[in-house]
């Protein structure tokens, strides 16, 4: 009866219930807290909240305004079993956030006329099987391209693959599941395609290319492909709720996806990468508007996607982000380009819902923060 009891106690002491989740207390910050206070309890009450809903671990979040970093702050565990704080620099997996990088690479080639969006992605992959109509790379970036997304087990795939041509092994040879432009269908893969486009145009590695002519020229230096046989500092352990137990997260191995959904970043990363684009230091601001503007399918209907961004508006602003859920993690990236604010958030749980939050946080930065300064700027 002794041992039975000792294991209920144990059994007890490993369910990690949401309440005991929302216990985490620690929190650190490395950019200095926004003039208004009221409002960083608010957004710091809010984060509190959203993490007791859902029982997250960690959590990383930062702001931007301007063009600057003006907050950043992490909240819980970047890994529980070793009671490791989540920090600002911690790196986590930010899924299809992934495809929002990738489309600064779109653009630069397109600035560089080295991309056609509307020529067929043979020009750049002509390894690529030809199928019944042709496909382009702006049909892909706007997933109205007829490619497929994941099938059974395959989000949670364990394969290496040492090339993003080898990646497309996965879908190269199946059908397309209607002709491209006529309606708008989620996928990932087909942003795999565009890696393999982005290296044809480029000559080069599609990763080296990211580093080189993305992540580099904003200071990004925390935004990595995930290899998982190396070593990355301040990688975060990664979760999943089963049965009301938290637990780690399945092994998977995204080389299957870089573009697509492959990336590490930190929230203060993906903040630069949003000032950058929104201050015009990476792109033309008519490159910028190509990226942010929803496309349509063929009889004219709006997708509400861009070129690797989602669109739209709400509460009288134009937002333009995108989500992300990855094997044990979550994020979204939110923009406000009118008003030059910037988002993010990342979490080490996979299943959160965050847009909401990033959505109202922008909302208020600029309300509390960026409209107000402006009007008491002298002429």
């Amino acid at each position: 009866m002794q041992r039975r009891g000792f294991y209920a106690l144990l059994l007890g002491l490993l369910i990690v219930t949401p309440e005991l989740q929302a216990q985490h207390a620690l929190r650190y910050a490395v950019a200095p807290a926004p003039p208004h206070a009221s409002l960083l309890i608010q957004i710091q009450d809010s984060i509190d909240a959203l993490m007791r809903r859902y029982g997250v671990p960690g959590l990383s979040v930062a702001i931007g305004a301007s063009g600057a970093l003006i907050w950043a702050e992490g909240f819980g565990y970047a890994d529980v079993e070793n009671r490791v704080p989540m920090l600002p620099q911690t790196k986590l997996r930010v899924a299809s956030v992934s495809k929002s990088l990738t489309s600064a690479a779109l653009g630069l080639l397109v600035e560089q006329g080295k991309l056609d969006l509307d020529a067929p992605v043979q020009r750049y992959v002509p390894s690529f099987p030809e199928k019944r109509w042709p496909i382009t790379t702006r049909q892909l970036a706007g997933h109205l391209a007829g490619i497929r997304h994941y099938r059974d087990q395959e989000f949670y795939s364990r394969k290496h693959y040492n090339s993003v041509l080898e990646a497309l092994e996965v879908f190269k040879d199946d059908t397309l599941l209607f002709r491209p432009g006529t309606r708008y269908a989620y996928s990932s893969y087909g942003w795999n395609l565009i890696s393999a486009v982005i290296e044809g145009a480029a000559g080069e590695p599609f990763l080296a290319f990211m580093r080189r002519y993305v992540f580099d020229p904003l200071g990004m230096h925390d935004t990595v492909a995930e290899h998982v046989d190396s070593l990355i500092f301040h990688r975060a352990r990664f979760y999943v709720y089963r049965d009301s137990l938290l637990m780690n997260a399945p092994y998977v191995d995204n080389s299957v996806k870089w573009a697509g959904g492959g990336f590490l970043s930190t929230a203060p990363d993906l903040v630069r990468f949003g000032n950058g684009l929104l201050s015009g230091r990476l792109l033309k601001p008519e490159t910028v508007h190509l990226l942010f503007t929803s496309q349509r399918t063929a009889d004219g209907k709006e997708t509400g996607y861009g070129l690797g961004w989602r669109t739209g508006e709400q509460w009288g602003r134009r937002f333009v982000w995108h989500t992300g859920g990855a094997v044990g993690g979550s994020s979204v990236l939110v923009l406000l380009p009118e008003e030059q604010v910037v988002v993010a958030l990342i979490a080490n749980l996979q299943g959160v819902r965050l847009a909401p939050l990033g959505f109202w946080i922008a909302d208020q930065v600029a309300r509390h923060v960026v409209e107000k300064t402006t009007a008491v700027t002298p002429n």
